[in-house]
């Protein structure tokens, strides 16, 4: 299970309208042997809300990329005999769990949506007219609320893999997961979010594969600090280190700088649990920059070859213990 491609969008603009109130009705009746007239004219129906509800089975907003304009059915017209016209339908919006809902107007939180099957009345649909059967003078039904919003998509996943362009998060979320990432040998080979669901033993978690970082992401260079709200979620984030260094870069300097751009992202992520991963174990040059790594960093390290499928049974053990 994944959510991948080109098809990932993970902000829209659009503009809802819910329906408008059915009008109220003007009618008489005259019982036999009356002159006298009395009115019976029914009630307008309500108009459709627009019904924003989140869906595990839905990873992106790409819908609203071609549908920006979403109107709710209006209510129907009341009738004589005092008959209530019918309610218009409410309409259904469905996202992913983790969308935010702004008012694009005032930039105003409207709502954050985290939960799967959560759901929230966004735009009221306006109440129908009143007939003469409850007021001498009709009373006009009320239009539905109208609402320019801005959706932001962030993954909920437990964690969060970040490391540079070609460090090999791609590969290790395609032999740890069922995700099936495009898989290369040259710089941001994945260009949008990846979710992935690894089952071990009886645990089950979302893994999310970031695209590669670099340096100044949090300014906008590279893939840029757009999908570094992907990882706000997490619970931990894995630091995938390239340790032979392929792409001619230095993996302790790698690591601080991931950290930096994190941090210089948002502080709140530093604070994370995190784990720091060898990938890239199988080649020659990894042995002796691993040495020198953990004298620089103190850190401790889960040596991996996504290649050669060695250490992920351990790094997967560690990721579980962690959740």
């Amino acid at each position: 299970m994944s959510g991948k491609g080109p098809g990932f969008i993970d902000e829209v603009e659009i503009f809802v309208e819910a329906g408008c109130g059915g009008k109220g009705c003007k009618s008489f009746h005259r019982l036999k042997n009356r002159k006298k007239k009395f009115p019976n004219g029914g009630d307008g129906g309500r108009g459709g809300h627009i019904i924003i509800k989140t869906d595990p089975n839905v990873y992106t907003l790409l819908e609203f990329k071609y549908k920006k304009h979403i109107k709710a059915e209006a209510g129907s017209c009341g009738g004589s005999n005092k008959k209530k016209g019918r309610d218009g339908k409410d309409y259904y919006i469905k996202v992913p769990p983790g969308t935010l809902i702004y008012n694009a107007d005032n930039n105003l939180l409207l709502r954050d949506l985290t939960r799967p099957y959560q759901e929230v009345i966004i735009a009221k649909g306006g109440c129908g007219g009143l007939g003469n059967a409850k007021v001498k003078d009709l009373v006009p039904p009320e239009e539905g609320e109208k609402l320019h919003l801005y959706l932001e998509l962030k993954l909920i996943a437990e964690v969060g893999l970040v490391g540079y362009p070609n460090a090999g998060k791609s590969s290790l979320i395609s032999c740890i997961s069922k995700a099936k990432p495009k898989i290369a040998a040259y710089p941001f080979t994945t260009k949008s979010p990846l979710l992935g669901i690894v089952e071990y033993k009886d645990t089950t978690f979302k893994i999310a594969d970031i695209p590669g970082l670099i340096k100044g992401a949090h300014k906008g260079y590279g893939l840029g600090d757009r999908f570094l709200r992907h990882i706000e979620r997490t619970k931990i984030l894995t630091f995938i280190i390239d340790m032979a260094g392929v792409d001619g870069r230095l993996p302790w300097e790698d690591y601080y700088s991931l950290k930096n751009e994190l941090r210089l992202y948002k502080e709140s992520l530093t604070n994370k649990p995190f784990l720091v991963v060898a990938n890239k174990m199988d080649l020659k040059e990894a042995k002796e920059n691993l040495k020198r790594f953990k004298e620089i960093t103190k850190e401790k390290v889960i040596e991996v070859s996504c290649k050669e499928k060695t250490g992920l049974d351990k790094l997967v053990r560690e990721i579980s213990k962690r959740i």
